[in-house]
């Protein structure tokens, strides 16, 4: 089968050898004649799936496994937007604004709780991150969205926040650029943009903060305690879609990890940001910053919405996929997460610039 060339933002293009591996285990896992849909979750053979993950995610970020624990839920990120003001907001809590998704886990915190908006980009439609933010200095926790799918804004260095805890929602660039992962207290990433398929949210929480800090008085699902004291097996996880963040992080291990990975989100990154800056008039990028521009999601508009569809409609035509930006925002993205091949972005390239040279 010819594979199309994936810029869609979510459920995202996944490595070619995690999509044959997956294949074979849904036929027949760890050769035991049936398939990874269909094992017990409390098998000895799925448990090593679990706890191989566990392992192989807190080695890529450098983490220990005698402070931080990895556990593996449902409910996606969007789930997290509760589960953690839920958990750990008490007096206050700093959220920075950069996008639909933290706009979203800051309405979810103030149902909650006292949520303070500390910084926000909305005035001029998330296209910079703010600066110069001034954060509480006495919160329960800070929270950002590391990276923004829909508005192609990414933090590249991780904020100042002093002693308060940090948390952060790395759902679209999880594990896709290197960071400090020992500053944060609690990190979340729902699979399907840059991990795995949807279904599975990976949560990273520091033990001993979770211990001193997470309220008690919950619904035992809602509590972060009860899923890492049972090692995410208190109820039956999503066995396939944690199978696939495994395989998927054991081709990160192979692919040489985050130096690596990052190392070739750059390079493709590069080659459409470099098309930007050579044709700024017709390819008018969404960020103003260079600096604020992500790695994981570019966004982009023609000089009209018509020149758009002809660029989506060709592009398309030459087995690229999923180029049209967020129904909220109009546009273009490719989103290039750690999976999709460089040969796909020097295509994409291409075709921008024999598309600039036929329209402008």
């Amino acid at each position: 089968m010819a594979r199309a060339h994936n810029f869609f933002a979510g459920p995202a293009v996944l490595p070619l050898s995690v999509v044959e591996e997956t294949r074979d285990a849904v036929m027949d896992f760890a050769g035991i004649g049936v398939s990874i849909m269909e094992i017990s979750h409390r098998d000895k053979a799925f448990d090593k799936v679990v706890a191989e993950a566990q392992a192989d995610a807190l080695s890529i970020m450098g983490l220990s496994p005698e402070e931080y624990a990895v556990i593996f839920l449902g409910g996606g990120a969007s789930m997290q937007f509760a589960m953690v003001p839920m958990n750990f907001l008490n007096t206050k809590a700093d959220y920075v604004n950069t996008g639909e998704w933290a706009s979203k886990a800051l309405k979810e915190a103030k149902i909650l709780g006292n949520a303070v908006e500390v910084a926000s980009s909305k005035a001029t439609n998330f296209n910079q991150l703010p600066k110069n933010i001034k954060f509480s200095g006495d919160a329960d926790y800070v929270h950002i969205t590391t990276n923004n799918t829909i508005f192609g804004t990414e933090w590249k260095a991780d904020p100042n926040v002093g002693s308060v805890p940090l948390i952060a929602d790395m759902s679209s660039d999880m594990l896709g650029i290197k960071r400090d992962f020992k500053k944060y207290n609690l990190i979340y990433a729902g699979a399907q943009k840059n991990l795995g398929p949807a279904g599975v949210v990976m949560v990273i929480i520091k033990k001993a903060w979770m211990e001193a800090k997470a309220k008690q008085n919950l619904p035992s699902m809602l509590k972060y305690k009860t899923h890492v004291d049972a090692g995410s097996m208190y109820n039956t996880p999503p066995c396939l879609p944690v199978f696939v963040v495994g395989r998927t992080l054991k081709w990160i291990i192979k692919e040489g990890g985050l130096d690596a990975i990052q190392a070739r989100n750059q390079k493709k990154a590069k080659l459409i940001y470099d098309i930007f800056d050579a044709h700024p008039e017709f390819y008018k990028g969404s960020v103003v910053n260079k600096e604020d521009r992500s790695l994981m999601n570019v966004t982009w508009n023609l000089p009209t919405p018509e020149l758009e569809e002809k660029f989506i409609a060709e592009a398309k035509a030459k087995k690229m996929l999923g180029l049209k930006g967020h129904r909220s925002v109009g546009g273009m993205r490719a989103s290039i997460y750690n999976a999709c091949p460089v040969e796909s972005v020097e295509l994409l390239a291409k075709h921008m610039e024999e598309f600039y040279k036929a329209n402008k």
